[in-house]
């Protein structure tokens, strides 16, 4: 039916997708279907890393997930490895900030609800 727009049980907007993909002009019609996948894939991608990344920190009892906690996590899994670049650039601009009396980690997350999360998850079974 004409209107009836379907609803997709993802955290990342398909649409919002559907316009960064039609930006370039190499890519042309897109199937419905299409950014709705790529939204669960995006999902999936950042919950692996972020899980992954969560181990190394709790390894090193803290509460705040660091920019150098992510950068061990890249270098350390080789599923990761496209974003060994990036993770340079974060460490030079954070060090440079650091040098003009800025916060040196720019992107710090609080963990502590994550932490109890996880902690729960893993007694359910």
């Amino acid at each position: 039916m004409p209107g009836n727009k379907r609803r997709f049980n993802v955290r990342f907007p398909p649409s919002r997708i559907k316009k960064i993909m039609q930006k370039d002009t190499e890519v042309g019609r897109i199937a419905m279907a299409v950014p709705v996948i790529i939204s669960r894939a995006l999902e999936m991608f950042l919950k692996s890393l972020l899980t992954k990344t969560c181990v190394i920190t709790q390894s090193k009892l803290s509460t705040v997930m660091s920019v150098a906690h992510m950068k061990q996590c890249i270098e350390s899994e080789k599923l990761f490895y496209f974003l060994k670049e990036l993770t340079e650039r974060a460490t030079t601009t954070a060090a440079q900030r650091d040098n003009r009396g800025m916060r040196p980690n720019n992107m710090t997350f609080l963990l502590k609800k994550p932490l109890m999360w996880m902690k729960r998850s893993r007694h359910r079974g």
